[in-house]
């Protein structure tokens, strides 16, 4: 069993993974992005979940509009961009399978572990 307690602080945080699964927070200040045009995962899908905070993610060029509890699947080589509309913080957890970066938040080679 793997076990720990999310603090959503600033940024981007692995917290853990197991076999095929990665999980990491992240928090995106009002006003802010993270990804781009040419952003995307070579060899991972993602799963964001946003916890709190409102925004919108840009999949491949589509517009999704995302709030507190809103589910988004960005499939292995999709480009994307995830921006902060709100006020406050938007706060996502996110699972990678198979695991997209390494413990220090870098991105890891496509089909790497």
């Amino acid at each position: 069993m793997k076990s720990r307690h999310l603090r959503f602080g600033r940024g981007f945080r692995v917290v853990f993974d197991l076999r095929q699964v990665q999980a990491a927070e992240m928090v995106i200040a009002p006003g802010g992005s993270e990804g781009g045009p040419e952003n995307r995962h070579q060899g991972a899908d993602q799963w964001l979940y946003v916890v709190s905070g409102i925004g919108v993610a840009i999949v491949e060029g589509v517009e999704q509009a995302l709030k507190a509890g809103s589910l988004l699947v960005i499939e292995k080589g999709e480009r994307h961009e995830v921006r902060n509309i709100g006020r406050t913080s938007l706060k996502t957890l996110n699972f990678y399978s198979p695991p997209a970066y390494a413990d220090d938040g870098e991105a890891l080679p496509a089909g790497r572990e």
